[in-house]
C-alpha cells in the first residue's frame, strides 16, 4: 500500500485528468519470455483479471511494501488510460477511445497466489489488494506513433530488470483492448494494464525504482 491520500488521473505536466478513478483491467502471461519464467503455460488467447480503483494509487510516491502479506513481486506494464466508452469496439474504433499512456506496477504477492492457484481458487487477492497497481502520470495518446512498437522498462538500483516492447506481447494494445471490450465495458477513466516483460522479481525495502516507456516519460520512486 501507498499513501493515504485518494488517488486522481494525473498529466506527466501535473495537470488533473478530468475523468475518474474507474477499474483496472490487466491481461496475464502477454509476453511468452514472462509466461516461461514462471514456468506457466503461453496462453492461447487473452487471460484477463481485474484490479478495483482502491488498488490505484501513485508511482510517484514512495512504495510501500507490507511485511505480513509475504513476497511482494514487481511486473512493469504499458498502461492505457480510456477515454471514451468502448464496448464491443472493433479494433479499428479503439484508437480514437484512448486518451493517455503511462505505466504501471502489477504489484503481486507472489506466495499467496501460488498457494491459492494450488487450490484452485481465485487469486483476486494476491492481485488486487489495496495499493496493487502504483500508476504514473499520464502522456497524451497522441504521442504514441505507433502502437506496436511501445517500449516499457524497469530499472532497480541503477541496473536494468525489465525492458520490453509492445511489439512482442501476444496480444498487441489495440486488439487486446478490442477484445476486453466484448466482455467489460470500458468506461473512461478505466485502465488497461497489458502484460509484462521477463524480469519480474521480488521487491525489498531500500530499492530505488526508475520505470520507463523511453523517448515518452520516466518515474522514480523507492520501496519502503
Amino acid at each position: 500500500m501507498k499513501g493515504e491520500s485518494l488517488y486522481q488521473h494525473q498529466w506527466f505536466d501535473g495537470s488533473q485528468v478530468d475523468l475518474p478513478t474507474g477499474k483496472v483491467v490487466c491481461v496475464g502471461r502477454n509476453y511468452a519470455e514472462h509466461a516461461q519464467e514462471l514456468n506457466n503455460p503461453v496462453p492461447t488467447e487473452p487471460l484477463l483479471f481485474m484490479k478495483p480503483a482502491s488498488s490505484i494509487v501513485s508511482l510517484e510516491q514512495p512504495v510501500v511494501v507490507k511485511a505480513d502479506f509475504g513476497s511482494v513481486h514487481y511486473e512493469t506494464e504499458i498502461a492505457v488510460l480510456i477515454g471514451k466508452k468502448l464496448a464491443g469496439a472493433p479494433e479499428g474504433e479503439v484508437a480514437a477511445g484512448i486518451s493517455g499512456v503511462g505505466i504501471a506496477l502489477d504489484l503481486t504477492l507472489r506466495e499467496l497466489q501460488s498457494t491459492l492457484k494450488e487450490k484452485g481458487h481465485p487469486w483476486e487477492k494476491a492481485k488486487g489488494f489495496d495499493g496493487s497497481c502504483p500508476l504514473s502520470a499520464f502522456v497524451p495518446a497522441e504521442c504514441i506513433v505507433d502502437w506496436q512498437d511501445v517500449p516499457v522498462q524497469l530499472h532497480i538500483n541503477g541496473k536494468l530488470r525489465q525492458s520490453g516492447n509492445s511489439s512482442q506481447m501476444l496480444n498487441g494494445i489495440l486488439p487486446l483492448i478490442a477484445y476486453i471490450s466484448t466482455f467489460f465495458t470500458l468506461e473512461p477513466g478505466d485502465v488497461v494494464i497489458t502484460g509484462t516483460p521477463a524480469g519480474v522479481g521480488q521487491l525489498e525495502p531500500g530499492m530505488q525504482l526508475k520505470a520507463a516507456l523511453p523517448g515518452l516519460l520516466d518515474v522514480s520512486t523507492e520501496i519502503v
